[in-house]
């Protein structure tokens, strides 16, 4: 039954979601947002890297799914998010957890069935495919997406019967 961190990286506000795998379905376990004020930016990188660090330690899941960085209009706000990112991924590894990543696209596509999804019929689909009572804030929606992106993925790996050399990114890689 492994635990699934999907992180939705933001140097404002982090979202994060916590799904539990077991035997082909998901079920939530907890999600919320670290809201990191407008402090110093490497204040911020650090009260990432402390509430991940507290969460692992008190859930203990197994891998950390995260999205990747992509290139927008303002290149600050992509290198702020890569790290943010970054940050994330320290606490991750620092705590021994895989660690997988999957583009924005590829995690739409696998909770929506489109790529091209908004952040609402995001926030819908990951309410009903979890079955939860109320709608998760846009930041913690989209970190439980991305956990069950990556719970897709293994799916569709065991699914496939071990014919491929792994997962990465969402990507197959035939034998």
């Amino acid at each position: 039954m492994p635990l699934i961190l999907g992180i939705d990286p933001g140097s404002r506000i982090t979202g994060f979601g916590i799904v539990r795998e077991q035997a082909g379905q998901c079920e939530y376990v907890t999600s919320g947002c670290i809201r990191l004020g407008d402090g110093p930016f490497p204040e911020r990188l650090k009260l990432i890297f402390e509430h991940l660090s507290s969460l692992i330690g008190e859930y203990q899941p197994t891998i950390l799914s995260i999205e990747q960085v992509f290139m927008a209009r303002n290149a600050d706000s992509a290198l702020k998010l890569g790290q943010a990112r970054g940050a994330a991924i320290v606490a991750a590894v620092h705590a021994g957890l895989e660690v997988r990543e999957y583009t924005a696209r590829q995690v739409k596509q696998a909770v929506v069935g489109t790529g091209a999804a908004d952040k609402s019929q995001v926030q819908h689909m990951v309410t009903q495919l979890l079955g939860l009572s109320g709608t998760p804030q846009a930041d913690a929606a989209d970190a439980l997406a991305i956990a069950l992106c990556h719970a897709h993925s293994r799916a569709l790996h065991e699914q496939l019967g071990g014919g491929l050399l792994g997962l990465r990114g969402g990507r197959v890689r035939r034998r």
